[in-house]
């Protein structure tokens, strides 16, 4: 497989080579392998989830009550934090 990078990317490499010792491709290696795994992780937990929707096993939550839910959770640690 044949692989490019932009020339700010390849930098990165590069000095990375020179601050561990390994190799460019050991490092790209690692580095898709890392991600391969997190992204198939993601997927699996967004299928889950999914899932749970279409059952009827858990229920949306709408943004306007996620909206409220943040701004009176913001508002009760601002009347709690204690004034100087």
């Amino acid at each position: 497989m044949e692989l490019h990078l932009s020339p700010a990317t390849e930098r990165k490499l590069t000095e990375l080579v020179r601050e561990t010792g390994w190799t460019a491709d050991e490092l790209v290696q690692d580095a898709v392998h890392g991600f391969v795994d997190e992204l198939s992780e993601v997927r699996d937990m967004l299928n889950s989830r999914y899932d749970e929707l279409k059952s009827g096993r858990v229920q949306p939550i709408s943004g306007d009550e996620i909206e409220a839910y943040f701004q009176e959770k913001s508002a009760a640690a601002r009347r709690s934090k204690p004034r100087s």
